[in-house]
């Protein structure tokens, strides 16, 4: 009998219609060959493709392979940002393959047989089929090109994504056994020897190997244990073991027992590749011994495929090694080491390490030592006070000159700057700990990116902020800066010595002198000309330190009067006025000092408060929320790689 040379009643299988009327479309992938001889392989009938339906459609109800595809698909999606083309290759790969062949008939389960030169793979083929189909001989390569036998019709589609043309496709002879009613769907290809000095057949190997529902290794005496086969397929295949056949050809050639102790050496082998061996009902590979000429096991074959067929599940067990094995090079990308993420002591250190840099520990300071000495000015005596302002302005002279003698080198000053970035690398540092190289990444270069200009906005930031209490007044001197050391008054305070500003570093006045306007304790942006908030006892505190000193005043005066003769003498009184007006004064400012101390420290811990956490917001969403939002995106891709691989992503 000729082949089928009629294209067109290959193409008129898309526009059959089903039993409703509709037109239905079977989505074969256009992979027909571009020319028809009008003769093919000598033996056997061309197959002749049945004009009804010839497929149905390939879902998986009820199987866990669609979500596991689903998942796939979503992974690749989520992961393009991040992973290169070349890594996610395999994967889309799968996705593709998958899809193919879901549009493709469930009733045919697609056999490759593979297999070495001589190792009498094209003779089983033949024995299989019933029929002469494959050329056997001693001429080497005897099969150039894959061959196909199809048991039942309707498997076009398949073949034409195998890109195997009409001239190549056979059927086989049947004769009603139940062997072979068990066979029917079952679709035979023959391929060229896998270690073909033709590149072009190992290519066509491959490219066939990557597209069948099953595969038949076909093995001899001489050449089961060689390394070409056992590296190059059965090693990276060893997860498609469920789907694999191993088959111990010609062992008509063994004397005795010899064949048993070949077939045990070919399963220590087998499970040297990593490949389970289907043993005692477990899954696994399936190994066989035969005789392709004499016939000898052939029928055992048969019948093994015949419950394989029949089980109709190949393609789905083959579809979900793939997976697997996708999933398997993929894992370096996914799988984490611990469970990595920002926890809160990383979150706290970082905070801590942005209020170290814009001085807000310093500027509570100098809020509560600017307190205390508007204390000292409201309730301290006029006497010391006078002392006070002549030793601030004796000491002004020499104040630049003692910031030029304590500032350190420029190339030895750990500025602000260099606390900000060193924040955020160790926040970065602590968030990666343990991610995956990309993810890795993904995550620093949220960090680095966040954390350009964050010194000018946290400069700005204390600069714009009031770090004071509440009422009025509540932003009044409290700079983020601390005193220049030493000086026990407020100087550069955050702006450290020369004048720098607590984020930046950078000199203000270019003088090299303390910025004594934006110190705290002096005045900031926003706050020029106010002071902290009176408690209600300063009016009367003040009110008795002025009776103090009218009772000096007055105590004096009388004893003057006394001495010029004015006044009648009379020590004792006025004495004791005065010395109740000297005495009380330092007592009445040692008190208010004392009374102090509780509203001037928590005025300065509330400008510590405000201004550390203006530092945590500004840094919270610069760094902080990007890169917790690069740890949620892993944390969905890891999620999403868990339902692919059905396994646990974490390594502890």
């Amino acid at each position: 009998m000729t082949a089928v040379t009629d294209r067109s009643r290959d193409e008129g299988v898309e526009e059959t219609r089903q039993d409703d009327g509709r037109r239905w479309d079977d989505g074969l992938i256009a992979r027909r060959a571009t020319e028809v001889a009008p003769e093919g392989v000598e033996g056997g009938p061309a197959a002749q493709d049945d004009p009804g339906p010839q497929v149905e459609a390939y879902a998986l109800p009820g199987n866990p392979l669609r979500p596991r595809l689903d998942a796939l698909r979503e992974l690749v999606g989520l992961s393009r940002a991040r992973l290169d083309g070349e890594t996610l290759a395999e994967a889309g790969r799968v996705l593709d393959e998958a899809s193919a062949r879901q549009r493709l008939s469930s009733r045919h389960t697609v056999v490759a047989v593979a297999g070495a030169t001589g190792s009498g793979k094209s003779t089983l083929f033949n024995a299989l089929a019933g029929i002469q189909i494959s050329d056997t001989g001693l001429r080497r390569p005897t099969t150039s090109a894959p061959i196909a036998c199809s048991w039942t019709d309707g498997a076009a589609g398949l073949l034409d994504r195998l890109a195997i043309p009409g001239r190549l496709r056979r059927r086989p002879v049947q004769g009603g056994t139940p062997t072979d009613e068990a066979l029917q769907g079952l679709v035979l290809v023959d391929l060229p020897d896998h270690d073909s000095a033709a590149t072009g057949h190992r290519e066509q190997v491959d490219r066939v190997l990557a597209l069948v529902d099953a595969v038949i290794w076909v093995v001899d005496p001489e050449k089961y244990a060689d390394a070409a086969l056992h590296e190059r397929y059965l090693r990276p295949l060893a997860g498609h073991a469920e789907i694999s056949f191993v088959v111990l050809n010609q062992i008509d050639r063994l004397p005795g027992e010899a064949a048993d102790l070949v077939l045990d050496d070919l399963r220590r082998l087998l499970d040297e590749d990593g490949m389970a061996v289907g043993e005692h009902g477990e899954p696994g590979v399936t190994v066989m011994s035969l005789s392709a000429l004499t016939g000898a096991g052939v029928g055992d074959l048969r019948e093994v495929l015949g419950r394989f067929v029949q089980a109709r599940t190949a393609a789905a067990r083959r579809l979900s090694a793939d997976v697997d094995a996708a999933a398997a090079r993929l894992r370096p990308q996914y799988v984490a080491e611990g469970r990595p993420g920002l926890g809160e002591r990383a979150r706290e250190d970082f905070t801590d390490r942005l209020a170290e840099a814009v001085g807000a520990v310093a500027a509570g300071q100098a809020a509560e030592r600017e307190w205390r000495r508007n204390a000292g000015r409201a309730c301290g005596t006029p006497w010391l006070r006078l002392w006070r302002w002549y030793e601030s302005t004796r000491q002004l002279g020499g104040l630049d000159l003692m910031a030029k003698v304590l500032a350190p080198p420029p190339e030895e000053e750990f500025t602000a700057r260099q606390r900000v970035e060193q924040a955020v690398r160790k926040l970065a540092d602590d968030a990666v700990e343990g991610l995956p190289a990309p993810w890795a990444q993904a995550v620093r270069e949220a960090a680095v990116n966040g954390a350009k200009g964050l010194p000018e906005a946290l400069d700005q930031l204390t600069r714009n902020t009031p770090t004071g209490g509440r009422g009025r007044g509540a932003n009044r001197d409290t700079g983020p800066a601390a005193a220049v050391p030493g000086s026990g008054e407020s100087g550069s305070g955050g702006h450290g010595p020369g004048g720098r500003s607590p984020a930046t570093g950078r000199g203000r006045r270019g003088s090299g002198a303390p910025d004594t306007t934006a110190a705290p304790g002096a005045r900031g942006p926003g706050s020029r000309g106010t002071r902290p908030p009176r408690p209600a006892w300063w009016p009367a505190a003040v009110l008795v330190q002025a009776s103090m000193t009218l009772l000096q005043l007055f105590g004096g005066l009388w004893l003057l009067g006394q001495i010029v003769g004015v006044l009648e003498p009379g020590l004792i009184v006025p004495a004791l006025l005065m010395l109740a007006g000297v005495l009380g004064g330092p007592l009445v400012e040692w008190s208010c000092a004392a009374a102090a101390r509780g509203p001037a420290r928590r005025y300065g811990q509330e400008a510590e408060r405000r201004l550390r956490e203006a530092a945590a917001g500004c840094g919270r969403a610069r760094v902080l929320d990007p890169v917790a939002a690069e740890l949620a995106r892993y944390r969905e891709v890891r999620e999403r790689y868990a339902a692919v691989t059905e396994l646990s992503t974490t390594g502890g």
